[in-house]
């Protein structure tokens, strides 16, 4: 796979990536970035509200698997050392009462009751797919993946709920045991597919309009894939409607220094018929 078209410059250490974006000289989305190295979503909010968001991802693992959580008002993650999180992602959305605003950074709203999350990412997968000869769209067209929110509803907790939102990937029909054994082994990045084939099954009317990020054509001898996708927790956050939170910008994620292998679990104990519907 190669990285990321059509991109002057292109880092290939978390730590070159960081620097350029805190100097802003990087805005960009990030698939395709530092190979084998973690993406993660990024979720902040008041020390206040921190419960129970911990206690709404534990009951949604699934869309919101947790790699760290900071304590309140730290800002460097243990998974990045000499990281900020509130510089270090290439764009930001602040919440005030459930509206989002876009942000280049997090300065102006930190303070020490601030609690930083640290979710998994599906972009942490792609290099093991690309290993087996899938295809990464999305990277291959140097854009964003697309996201779409679905029909499936999370789990609630306290002032957050929301529907899933998932992720989407053209897989050739006859490798999607291949798709399910690449991702099946980081659950911590969202693991194996929630479902292929129909996007309906899923709410999805329209392949071409996705909700967060960029369409990308799905080929006659290819199906649809979804993963759940931590752009869920902004979903959950634009519903709690809380004074102030924010999150990273879709797509445009939090780079670690951890390994790919790393986060490398046995497979998910769901088959790919139990876990991917074939409608």
């Amino acid at each position: 796979m190669e990285p990321a078209k059509n991109l002057e410059a292109v880092p290939h250490t978390p730590a070159e990536l960081r620097a350029l974006v805190r100097a802003r000289v990087w805005r960009k989305p990030t698939p395709g970035l530092c190979p084998g190295r973690v993406q993660a979503n990024l979720l902040v909010l008041p020390q206040d509200a921190a419960r129970l968001f911990r206690q709404f991802a534990a009951a949604n693992p699934k869309p919101l698997p947790v790699l760290e959580e900071l304590a309140p008002g730290v800002f460097e993650p243990k998974l990045a050392p000499g990281a900020d999180i509130r510089n270090d992602c290439p764009g930001y959305v602040i919440f005030r009462h459930g509206a989002p605003a876009p942000a280049e950074s997090l300065r102006d709203i930190w303070d020490s009751s601030m609690v930083g999350f640290l979710i998994g990412c599906s972009f942490s997968f792609e290099w093991a797919m690309a290993a087996l000869g899938l295809p990464v769209r999305h990277i291959e067209l140097g854009c964003n993946v697309p996201m779409f929110r679905t029909n499936r509803a999370m789990t609630p907790v306290g002032p957050f709920s929301g529907n899933m939102v998932a992720t989407m990937r053209p897989i050739p029909a006859d490798k999607l045991e291949l798709a399910y054994a690449a991702s099946a082994r980081l659950p911590k990045a969202h693991g194996a597919p929630i479902h292929a084939g129909d996007p309906a099954a899923l709410g999805i009317l329209d392949l071409e309009r996705p909700d967060y990020g960029d369409p990308v054509p799905v080929r006659p001898d290819e199906i649809p894939v979804f993963w759940a996708c931590g752009v869920s927790g902004l979903e959950a956050l634009a519903a709690a409607k809380l004074p102030l939170a924010a999150t990273h910008a879709p797509g445009h994620m939090f780079v670690t220094d951890l390994s790919e292998e790393a986060l490398t679990e046995a497979p998910e104990k769901n088959s790919p018929q139990q876990e991917v519907r074939h409608d």
